[in-house]
């Protein structure tokens, strides 16, 4: 078949620009036209994208898009995922999208390769790194980091000890070179949070007294906030001069290294913003995946007490310590909702539901949901397509989804949080 110039019509869910007839093409905008080579004439929606590393880094896809085609595709992807199970959205509000250099946590991946050391993203469908020198998604803070750490993962692996192995491989007839850089691989995680950069580094430890020393003096000299290192076995911290907290609405929380966090402070606002809203009034909430207590604590008031239930027991802890230091009306629970889900007759006791489950969403604990006189459930998803199969079974249970709103936390990504709100039939 002979294929012609035809233009893109829209984006696909991966990104990917699409003509009426089905053909693809990465990097496309709407308006832009494919032509029978493969190649793109830009349109009036294709910009230039913000970022040198864009088209090699996995990071981002949707660069090449102007505001109005990005917000259209946030919403889209919301709207498509309401439409598929049928959920009939009474309104769908506005998308909204973090602004550039917003994004407070990035995990990267760092490698020694020819020698050197290179920390980035992987490239798309590809475990190749890419070498990040700028990244106009992340907060100034973490990407100023970017060269030191480098800097500091080197004279790490020049001063770990040499691991001799048998005679010709490393062996004492083995000649190595005192400046050599052993093969080093790691994960680089970091969070910004009230003090300062905390950074965390897996798949490393600080080998000999050299090492332990350059991580000290490197903590020191940048101002870290903390920093942990997991060779395997957890989390240890090197160096935490004042307890790690980030700040949730007006409260103070620990923060556990790699815990979860909201990409972005203004994505979190408009989340939480939306929840206020939806189930501000009610006397009695049930915060399901509560994480830190971003909701918990929005919500919690004196006309309002919360239930929080939460998996992990380090986040859990947190989450209750920072509560209870605010003499918050949180009740704090240590429950895994996937085995053990707040059952019919519990949740019937509560006004209102709020859950924000992981991507997989949140089946058994819907099925509950669906099973009690709860009147008015808040679902905060990162998955739309998870958030479609649990909202289907809520309409099926009497619910109606009466407003829907996109939020594109993870600017120039595919990834596309939503936050809802569900009533069930005969309720205002």
């Amino acid at each position: 078949m002979n294929e012609q110039n035809e233009e893109i019509l829209r984006i696909a869910s991966k990104g990917d620009g699409v003509t009426a007839s089905g053909r693809f093409a990465w990097g496309a905008a709407p308006g832009d036209i494919l032509r029978a080579d493969g190649t793109l004439e830009w349109g009036p929606h294709h910009i230039e994208p913000a970022c040198k590393h864009f088209g090699r880094c996995g990071g981002c896809q949707l660069q090449q898009l102007d505001a109005e085609t990005l917000e259209g595709f946030v919403e889209a992807r919301v709207a498509n995922a309401s439409s598929s199970q049928e959920l009939g959205a009474e309104t769908i509000t506005a998308p909204y999208l973090s602004p550039p250099g917003a994004r407070r946590r990035a995990s990267l991946r760092a490698e020694s390769s020819g020698g050197r050391i290179v920390i980035g993203f992987r490239e798309a469908k590809s475990h190749r790194l890419v070498e990040l020198e700028e990244c106009p998604v992340l907060v100034p803070e973490i990407t100023a980091l970017l060269g030191p750490i480098r800097k500091l993962l080197i004279t790490m692996g020049k001063a770990a000890p040499v691991k001799k192995g048998p005679r010709g491989k490393g062996g004492k007839n083995a000649k190595s070179s005192p400046n050599a850089m052993p093969r080093m691989a790691c994960d680089i995680e970091m969070t910004l949070v009230d003090q300062g950069v905390d950074l965390g580094v897996k798949g490393l430890t600080a080998e000999g007294l050299a090492a332990a020393e350059a991580m000290l003096d490197f903590a020191q000299s940048h101002g870290l906030a903390r920093l942990t290192m997991d060779g395997g076995y957890g989390y240890e911290t090197v160096w935490e001069p004042a307890p790690v907290t980030v700040t949730l609405g007006d409260t103070p929380v620990p923060f556990p290294p790699g815990t979860f966090l909201q990409a972005t402070k203004d994505g979190e606002d408009a989340l939480v913003s939306a929840a206020r809203e939806w189930i501000g009034d009610a006397a009695t909430v049930a915060d399901l995946f509560s994480g830190l207590g971003t909701f918990a604590l929005a919500l919690a008031g004196p006309t309002c007490k919360v239930f929080a239930a939460e998996a992990a027991r380090d986040v859990h802890l947190a989450g209750k310590s920072g509560a209870d230091r605010a003499q918050c009306p949180v009740f704090s629970a240590h429950r895994d909702l996937f085995r053990n889900p707040l059952m019919a007759d519990e949740l019937s006791k509560f006004e209102a539901v709020l859950l924000d489950p992981p991507r997989a969403g949140a089946r058994e604990q819907v099925e509950c949901i669906a099973d009690s006189s709860v009147n008015r459930v808040v679902y905060i998803s990162c998955n739309p397509s998870s958030w479609s199969r649990d909202g289907a079974r809520l309409i099926e249970a009497g619910f109606r989804l009466v407003e829907l709103r996109p939020v594109g936390q993870f600017r120039w990504s595919t990834h596309v949080e939503l936050a809802s709100y569900f009533v069930r039939d005969g309720e205002d």
